[in-house]
C-alpha cells in the first residue's frame, strides 16, 4: 500500500458507495498505485468541495495520505476534456469500471491499462448517439487480460499447430484453441477464423463479432470466479422487456 503522502496523482473513480453519515468510501483506479480505497471525509455534505467531483469516467488528479487498507483523499481537482457518457456509452462504461473492480488486485499498478482505459473512455465519449462498436469492448477485455498475466493463445493451437481458418476449435481455458472435427452438443465450437480476427483485433465479420463475443465473455465468467456482474444482470433484465 502507498504509504505517507501522495500528491497530483491521475486517476478515475470507479465506485462510491456510503460510509457513516456524511462520508464515502471512493474506489480509484490510480496510473502509479493501481486500484486503491480512499476515505472522503465529509463528501456526502451539500456544501462539500469534493461532493461534485467525485463522478465517474471523469479524469482526475488526487492526493491522499495515511497507511493501512483504506487512505484519506485530501486532495482532488478535475482535469477536464472528457465529454458525459450517454446511453448505451454510459452503460458500458459501467461494464468496464466493473470489471477493474473486481479483476484488478488492490495496490498493482497497470500504467498500460490505465492508458488503455482513459482512451476507452475517450472513444465511447465519441458516441454521441450512445451506440457503442462492441469491437472497442472485445479489445479492452483482451487488453485487460493481457495485462492481468491471462493472454490468449488465438493463432497455436494445443498441438503447437497454426490455427486454420477454416477449421473449428474449442477454447480451454489457460491451454488455448483444440481443434475439433465434430462437436458434441455443449461444446461451444469456434470458427479458426474468428481466432485469427480476434488475435488481430479485426472485427469485419459478423461470425467474428459473435464468437468472440462469446469467447470473451466465458473467459470473464472464468476468471471473475462466478460473480455476477450487475450490467450484465441489467441487460438482460432490459432485454427480457
Amino acid at each position: 500500500m502507498p504509504r505517507g503522502k501522495i500528491d497530483a496523482q491521475p486517476a478515475y473513480v470507479l465506485h462510491t458507495y456510503p460510509f457513516r453519515e456524511t462520508s464515502l468510501i471512493v474506489e480509484a483506479f490510480t496510473r502509479d498505485y493501481g486500484r486503491i480505497a480512499l476515505l472522503a471525509r465529509g463528501a456526502r455534505r451539500p456544501r462539500s468541495a469534493m461532493r461534485g467531483l467525485l463522478m465517474g469516467f471523469q479524469p482526475l488528479e488526487i492526493g491522499w495520505a495515511g497507511k493501512g487498507e483504506v487512505l484519506t483523499l485530501m486532495k482532488i481537482d478535475w482535469q477536464g476534456g472528457q465529454a458525459l457518457l450517454v446511453g448505451h456509452a454510459l452503460f458500458c462504461g459501467y461494464y468496464l469500471n466493473e470489471l477493474l473492480l473486481h479483476l484488478l488486485p488492490r495496490e498493482d499498478a497497470h500504467q498500460k491499462l490505465f492508458e488503455r482505459y482513459a482512451e476507452m473512455l475517450q472513444r465511447l465519449a465519441g458516441y454521441y448517439d450512445g451506440r457503442v462498436e462492441e469491437a472497442d469492448l472485445r479489445c479492452f477485455e483482451k487488453a485487460l487480460l493481457q495485462e492481468l498475466g491471462y493472454g490468449l493463445t488465438l493463432d497455436v493451437d494445443q498441438a503447437g499447430r497454426a490455427v486454420e481458418p477454416e477449421a473449428q476449435y474449442t477454447y480451454e481455458i489457460e491451454h488455448g484453441p483444440r481443434r475439433v472435427e465434430q462437436a458434441t452438443q455443449d461444446a461451444q465450437v469456434y470458427s479458426g477464423r474468428s481466432l485469427l480476427d480476434l488475435a488481430a483485433e479485426n472485427f469485419s465479420m459478423a461470425r467474428s463479432r459473435t464468437e468472440s463475443k462469446l469467447l470473451m465473455r466465458s473467459l470473464m465468467a472464468h476468471y471473475l470466479g462466478g460473480v455476477e456482474l450487475e450490467t450484465r444482470k441489467i441487460f438482460r433484465e432490459l432485454q427480457e422487456l
